[in-house]
């Protein structure tokens, strides 16, 4: 589905300079590339704040914490994502309140966030899936009248805009994973949220470093959650180039939809936003001959998620007997095909080539 190796060694002279660096230094717990990196993707992302920590997962529950959602609020969220959504707001001791999402985007549907909300309702957590925007206008809208808090999960997402806005900026908060394989990733575990008051970055600094903002004093409970000198330094190098790694991945997902317009049900763009292709994601009412096909051809195929998470067994005492249509569907048919910025034209079309294979036999 990736191959690492393409873009390690396109940099690797600038990113093997950048860690010797850091081991000369010795300095590896927020030293001067965790504070620079917070400043350069601050600038990139046009966000007032930046704050780093040790993974995605945390920055999403940094950020509620950060919100004071806690026990007995509900925040609304999608099922159709990755359990780290959820199992954030679990964390923090909330409920996630499963909705259903728009059978063009796969992203949460705000006519759903509307319907969901009760006067338990504190936040909604939307999830720029695949590194396709969600509709943003109208959940921002939704939030504003309902005055519930907005975080964006942008896991996915580095680089894409929303009606020329980048994602991570709308909200209140917005948190991101530089897991190896994201639009931007280091060498590990990373995480960043961004948010627009230097109330909440100071919040935020001082929860993911075990609640202080002075060595040794402790106003809060928080978590060890601190970014790593030596990724922030990779991302440092990594951050100079994503525009062109974004660009790539858009060159793929193009000749991927050239050549199966006509067969599938294709990622969708409306032209409002910038869809950064995470991952190229289509929809076939026959999906298991196309797997079956791209195996017996030694080419990797993904279905991101079979099982939505309010059928998952933790949440199953939750959700019993909910119903999410369009998750539902979208799940059973849909597949990801290999995505990453370094594939080559005569990969994509050996992808394509086995693709319409198994859908015109």
């Amino acid at each position: 589905m990736v191959d690492l190796q393409h873009q390690y060694h396109q940099l690797k002279t600038e990113i093997d300079r950048a860690i010797l660096d850091v081991l000369e230094s010795t300095q590896f717990i927020l030293g001067p590339n965790v504070s620079s990196f917070e400043q350069e993707v601050a600038r990139y992302l046009g966000a007032p704040h930046a704050v780093s920590c040790a993974s995605g997962t945390d920055a999403l529950q940094l950020a509620l914490l950060a919100s004071g959602v806690g026990p007995g609020d509900e925040v609304i969220t999608t099922a159709f994502t990755f359990i780290a959504t959820a199992e954030a707001i679990c964390q923090v001791g909330a409920t996630p309140i499963f909705v259903d999402i728009d059978s063009r985007t796969f992203n949460i549907a705000p006519a759903s966030i509307e319907q969901a909300i009760t006067p338990a309702t504190r936040a909604v957590l939307p999830v720029h899936l695949f590194g396709q925007p969600a509709d943003m206008a109208a959940i921002s809208a939704i939030c504003a009248r309902h005055r519930l808090t907005l975080i964006e999960d942008c896991a996915q997402s580095f680089g894409a805009t929303a009606q020329g806005t980048m994602t991570g900026t709308i909200g209140s908060f917005g948190c991101f994973s530089f897991f190896p394989s994201k639009n931007l990733g280091c060498c590990g575990d990373g995480g960043l949220i961004t948010c627009a008051t230097a109330e909440d970055a100071e919040s935020l600094r001082a929860l993911r470093n075990h609640g202080s903002t002075k060595r040794y004093h402790h106003d809060r409970i928080g978590l060890n959650s601190r970014l790593d000198e030596l990724q922030a330094a990779i991302l440092r190098v990594k951050l100079k180039h994503v525009e062109q790694f974004n660009q790539a991945r858009r060159r793929v997902a193009q000749r991927y939809s050239a050549g199966l317009s006509d067969l599938v049900q294709l990622p969708y763009e409306d032209g409002k936003g910038l869809h950064v292709y995470h991952q190229y994601t289509l929809l076939s009412e026959h999906r298991d001959r196309i797997m079956t096909s791209l195996n017996n051809h030694q080419i990797a195929g993904a279905i991101y998620y079979p099982i939505p998470l309010h059928r998952q067994q933790v949440f199953r005492e939750q959700c019993c007997g909910q119903s999410l249509p369009v998750t539902e569907s979208v799940a059973a048919r849909c597949l990801s095909l290999p995505m990453y910025p370094e594939l080559a034209d005569q990969d994509v079309d050996r992808v394509v080539a086995v693709v319409r294979e198994a859908l015109e036999a």
